[in-house]
């Protein structure tokens, strides 16, 4: 038989009543169903899971493939006595994004589940930890569902944290309008339509999990698969919504922003329209050549200034019956 060697991430063998003990190598690989319901962790990362799964675990070849394949797009297919998953949850890896989210694939069958990751998810850690404290699933159905529940928990923990910036954004977007807030603005719609290209097929696949015809799932069970659903496609609404606040609050501000634009260039131009004619009067008088009116009368200068207070007079009267001001 196979080892699985450093494959294993831990193996767990459930008591029934919210505990489970720790199973070493052989005592995981001399399993039967009648010591009771065995959870499998598996790192894919490991040539001897890949070996194991392949070689001795007893699986069928397709769901083999499931468990190993690179693609993750969130599914539910039943395959025998059994069911396959794959689910995605939050990115809480150090140094990566939240939205890159990290899929993890099980194998579902009475009395076992075999789960298979690449990179750590926190979900499975809430289940040992809750197994650990007494107060985890009893069944592979309640294992499944309690997995599902605490993938869905944490994706809405995420939509919280974009529901306070868009709100902190909002806020900042009354006073503020620098570059930075625009792109606040951006990095947050991109985030949420990241998430949501995830979350659209793995609602559909939760929505199938309770419909499938699998003989061991309660009625209980596909109630509680249920209502996790119904939270998922709450965190979709809520996404939904976010992006739309964004997408408004962006546009708010790029329209405050040319209305900005828009009066100083007005004030501009009626700055301009009032100099442009005295700026013609004083050219045509400033020019160098021989007889230019009023050169050698000594009130020429200030009669001409208060011709060209005449025509200011005369320009903001007129701006003012047309309105423009």
């Amino acid at each position: 038989m196979t080892e699985l060697h450093d494959g294993l991430l831990h193996a767990l063998l459930l008591d029934g009543h919210g505990a489970a003990s720790e199973l070493n190598m052989a005592q995981a690989q001399a399993w039967q169903p009648d010591d009771g319901v065995l959870w499998l962790h598996l790192n894919l990362e490991s040539a001897a899971a890949d070996k194991w799964l392949r070689e001795s675990a007893g699986v069928p070849p397709i769901a083999v493939e499931a468990l190993l394949s690179e693609e993750t797009r969130p599914r539910v297919t039943a395959i025998e006595k059994g069911l396959h998953l794959s689910l995605r949850g939050v990115n809480h890896n150090p140094g990566q994004d939240p939205e890159d989210m990290v899929s993890i694939r099980l194998w579902v069958e009475e009395y076992r589940v075999i789960s298979t990751e690449r990179r750590p998810m926190l979900s499975t850690a809430d289940l040992v930890s809750a197994l650990k404290s007494n107060r985890g699933p009893t069944s592979a159905t309640q294992l499944v569902t309690g997995l599902c529940s605490s993938i869905v928990w944490r994706i809405g923990e995420m939509v919280d944290q974009f529901e306070e910036r868009v709100a902190d954004l909002e806020t900042r977007s009354l006073d503020d309008r620098d570059s930075d807030l625009r792109r606040g603005l951006s990095d947050l719609r991109r985030e949420a339509i990241a998430v949501r290209r995830y979350l659209a097929p793995q609602r559909e696949a939760l929505n199938r999990l309770p419909m499938e015809r699998i003989e061991w799932m309660s009625e209980a069970d596909r109630m509680k698969i249920r209502a996790v659903t119904d939270s998922l496609i709450r965190n979709i609404e809520d996404l939904d919504a976010l992006r739309e606040r964004a997408g408004v609050t962006q546009e708010e501000l790029t329209n405050r922003i040319a209305e900005q634009m828009n009066t100083r260039m007005y004030v501009l131009s009626i700055v301009a329209a009032i100099f442009l004619p005295l700026g013609a009067l004083t050219g045509l008088l400033g020019v160098n050549v021989g007889g230019i009116p009023g050169s050698e009368y000594p009130l020429a200068f200030g009669v001409f200034v208060l011709f060209l207070l005449a025509v200011v007079a005369a320009q903001i009267i007129w701006f003012r019956r047309r309105k423009w001001f």
